[in-house]
């Protein structure tokens, strides 16, 4: 029996996510060779660090973000980059309390802390197990591959992270472009008049995906015009708006609803977990281009239009979708109506989207992933 030992931190739901992705997989379809724990890495060092950086994190990712472009730039050689090097040398021998109270035989690491980390305790000999890092975004960056020499795997995203990662000097023969983890429920064949019917949705209109939920102000005007933008040019199709936790957002999108009489043709929803099933019925999705939601949605083979990315690894993950035709990218100054008009109005441009979504999905990337870190056969 293999002990996997799974390690993620909480910037972002990204990393967490794929984290549970793999366990998922590995608990219903390995359990006869291979046990899993799931560790939030920060939060097991120190949960008062865990909580405040944690916050700050969340804090420039929705009201700061010239402070994290600041951070993610200087993060493969300047101040950040050498702070976080020093960190990790101090949080990772308090890491190995757990990893020597386990002793796993894979560590499976979502998160760069939780991969440099243990990458540390490799090359100190006080740990020898395989280590797997998956990179949860479509590029990737230097505090990724710090102590790379001292990891087995790097799953990414796709074939171009291969040439990506060997300018940090990363070997070849050690990525893996199997895709980011996703949940098997992205893999059911849903029953689409049952879920148009739970929504109180028409089955024979063009439906649009939306998630919003930020907070910021910039963001809040965007999502409003882009609502606004869906109910006047678009009669004929229904919009499903996910508003998430943001109770604002809510607020401002039922009062739009409201004031175009259009309460038969949207549905407004706070946070879900139906995630797959609302992608399966959807034709396009407009959202947040995080590293999860852009594989979901391109494992649903749905174009995507970005908005609002986060400076960094999210506005890295709207180019790769802009430059291999499965997305558009609505930027800062563009026209809201005028970009998402180009789209929807155009057949062709969504159907070639939809085309190129589903050759660069990797709906199977966790059986793929595991396969390689169990050596399953083939068969498998």
């Amino acid at each position: 029996m293999k002990k996997i030992l799974i390690l993620y931190g909480s910037y972002g739901s990204g990393h967490l996510s794929a984290a549970k992705n793999i366990k998922e997989y590995i608990d219903s379809n390995c359990s006869e060779i291979a046990e899993t724990l799931l560790v939030d890495c920060i939060e097991y060092i120190n949960k008062t660090l865990n909580k405040v950086s944690t916050t700050a994190f969340k804090e420039m990712a929705t009201n700061a973000h010239w402070a994290w472009r600041q951070i993610y730039n200087s993060g493969e050689s300047g101040a950040f980059f050498k702070i976080s090097a020093t960190t990790n040398k101090w949080m990772s021998h308090k890491l190995n309390k757990l990893l020597q109270e386990y002793n796993p035989d894979i560590i499976i690491s979502t998160h760069y802390f939780s991969s440099q980390m243990c990458a540390l305790l490799k090359k100190s000999g006080e740990i020898n197990c395989k280590l797997a890092t998956i990179i949860t975004d479509y590029a990737p960056h230097g505090q990724w591959t710090t102590q790379h020499e001292h990891v087995d795997y790097f799953f990414v995203a796709h074939e171009g992270m291969k040439e990506q990662l060997s300018k940090y000097t990363v070997s070849p023969k050690k990525v893996f472009p199997l895709g980011i983890p996703l949940s098997s429920r992205f893999l059911v064949d849903y029953n689409k008049e049952t879920i148009f019917n739970e929504f109180n949705l028409d089955s024979n209109k063009s439906t649009t995906l939306f998630f919003a939920g930020s907070k910021n102000g910039f963001s809040k005007n965007k999502n409003c015009n882009i609502l606004r933008t869906l109910l006047e040019d678009f009669p004929d199709m229904q919009v499903i708006a996910v508003a998430g936790k943001s109770e604002r957002t809510k607020e401002q999108f039922e009062n739009i609803v409201s004031e175009k009489k259009a309460n038969r043709k949207v549905k407004i929803l706070e946070y879900t977990n139906q995630v797959p099933e609302l992608m399966s019925i959807s034709d396009v999705v407009i959202t947040k281009p995080g590293g999860l939601t852009t594989t979901e949605s391109m494992a649903s083979n749905l174009p995507i239009i970005a908005i609002n990315p986060i400076p960094g690894q999210e506005e890295e993950n709207a180019e790769f979708l802009e430059k291999n035709g499965i997305g558009i990218w609505i930027k800062k100054n563009d026209n809201v109506k005028e970009k998402i008009k180009a789209v929807l109005n155009s057949p062709e441009k969504i159907e070639s989207m939809k085309i190129n979504a589903g050759l660069y999905a990797k709906r199977n990337s966790s059986h793929d992933i595991c396969k390689v870190l169990l050596e399953l056969p083939s068969t498998f």
